[in-house]
């Protein structure tokens, strides 16, 4: 079984759960503050997602996002150290709780696996649509088996682009700022409520663009590789390369990046 078949079929496994348990009482909780939750289900698919790895790549070194949450002072230093990783595998096990808790469509399962720091595989799969996200590095970008490609829009005037609003209050108020700065200059903008999601949509072409602040590894590092072999453009908001430690990120169909970095640097954020 390849990297990419394991990745899929235990994104799906897990994106099958989640989907099962939406309607039951499952218990939710605070994390870092009111804007950030997280419920037994989050654990459930994180638990799951590590074990199957485990048993087809029991030599793998594995980064969740719940565990990693639990250890917050630390994890700096296991992002550094995942760089150099011959083998890690990024999980968000419900990429979009906030959605999942209120009962609305638009969460994800996002896994990625990485090799000394480049990101060789990603799998977004959103249970609600049965839509499997999917990229192998140097291979292409696909929907359910099928090619996608980024958008061909050329002008942020012709663009749909979408952020998010993040749990804390520094990233949050830097995402209110820049909207006011992109707003008037794109089509409209969204907020679906999945940065995994938003990112695949890019790279299917819904989407033209997506930033947001104060993002992790386990929300972007699937949804960076499969935007780049759509054929799009993944940086941090002050136009450096993507790497595992970026928080602050843009990805665009390429022909608007630029704009969006004329808008967003400025910012400085």
């Amino acid at each position: 079984m390849s990297y990419l078949e394991a990745a899929e079929r235990i994104a799906r496994e897990a994106g099958i759960m989640i989907k099962s348990k939406m309607d039951t009482d499952f218990v939710t909780e605070e994390k870092s503050s009111a804007f950030d939750v997280v419920t037994e289900i989050d654990r459930a698919s994180e638990q799951l997602i590590r074990e199957r790895l485990a048993e087809v790549f029991p030599d793998h070194a594995f980064l969740g996002e719940e565990e990693s949450f639990a250890n917050e002072e630390l994890l700096e230093d296991r992002l550094e150290r995942a760089k150099s990783e011959h083998f890690i595998w990024i999980v968000d096990p419900i990429d979009g709780t906030s959605n999942y808790v209120q009962g609305i469509p638009g969460f994800t399962v996002s896994i990625a696996l990485a090799c000394n720091g480049e990101i060789m595989v990603g799998v977004i799969y959103d249970p609600c649509r049965d839509d499997m996200y999917s990229a192998e590095r140097g291979k292409g970008a696909t929907l359910n088996g099928k090619p996608i490609q980024v958008s061909r829009v050329e002008t942020l005037a012709q663009s749909v682009v979408a952020t998010g609003f993040p749990s804390k209050k520094k990233t949050r108020d830097a995402v209110m700022k820049s909207l006011q700065e992109i707003g008037p200059q794109c089509r409209t903008i969204r907020a679906f409520g999945s940065a995994a999601q938003h990112l695949a949509f890019v790279a299917s072409g819904k989407l033209a663009a997506f930033w947001e602040y104060g993002l992790n590894a386990w929300d972007i590092a699937a949804g960076v590789l499969i935007i780049e072999e759509a054929g799009g453009t993944v940086t941090d908001t002050l136009g450096n390369p993507y790497s595992l430690t970026v928080k602050h990120i843009v990805g665009t169909n390429g022909n608007i990046h630029d704009a969006m970095m004329q808008t967003l640097k400025p910012l400085g954020i």
